[in-house]
């Protein structure tokens, strides 16, 4: 087993991780931990699918990455929008 094979399983982990998490209802599919293991796992596959010109592939994560990405900066653009909760005093 060569070293991209171990990342590349790395990334595959991430993103199924993800998923697995999901489906199990532990993390929602619109949260910030399952949208950075989506981005990580799928980033690392697509790097690996460019180096490796399968093309198909790199579609595939690549896209996957992208979209993350973009529900990634809805997300935090969406939270800092909300205004700052009241303060709590403490006797």
């Amino acid at each position: 087993m060569h070293l991209v094979d171990i990342v590349e399983i790395i990334g595959s982990l991430l993103i199924l991780a993800g998923f697995a998490a999901s489906q199990l209802g532990k993390l929602d599919a619109h949260s910030v931990p399952y949208l950075v293991l989506n981005i990580a796992g799928a980033g690392i596959l697509a790097v690996i699918a460019a180096s490796q010109q399968s093309w198909g592939f790199l579609l595939l994560e690549g896209t996957w990455t992208v979209v993350s990405a973009i529900s990634l900066a809805a997300r935090v653009i969406r939270r800092g929008d909300r205004p700052a909760p009241p303060p709590t005093h403490q006797v």
